[in-house]
């Protein structure tokens, strides 16, 4: 199992990104994708995620109404869509994998992808 996170990269204050995560080797409509993030000298954190058959997505509260989870079963690729970026959103962004049901921990996911960088510029 594979997964390929891409689209980081640097951007200003206020601007956008697309980030997307392209899974192989797993049935991908079974598994709930989610995205977490890494910044420097702190714990990995819960961003979002998109359970597989019900479709449900969660978010933690800092993210609601600036970050869109989706996904696309055709092209088993998830992707983040993140809007209105501040500086301190500036992290390693990670992609991972769990059977079933979306989860908030990241230990209760399997398959992680191997992060891209994001940075927001003030």
């Amino acid at each position: 199992v594979q997964l390929q996170a891409s689209g980081g990269g640097l951007v200003q204050a206020g601007g956008s990104l697309r980030l997307s995560c392209t899974a192989s080797g797993l049935a991908f409509d079974r598994y709930a994708l989610g995205w977490f993030r890494q910044a420097p000298g702190k714990d990995r954190e819960f961003v979002a995620y998109h359970s597989s058959s019900s479709g449900n997505t969660r978010y933690a509260d800092s993210f609601k109404g600036r970050f869109t989870i989706s996904r696309d079963n055709t092209r088993n690729t998830v992707y983040l869509q993140m809007n209105s970026l501040k500086p301190e959103d500036t992290a390693i962004y990670y992609c991972a994998a769990r059977w079933g049901a979306g989860a908030l921990g990241a230990n209760e996911y399997t398959y992680w992808g191997q992060g891209t960088l994001v940075t927001v510029s003030s």
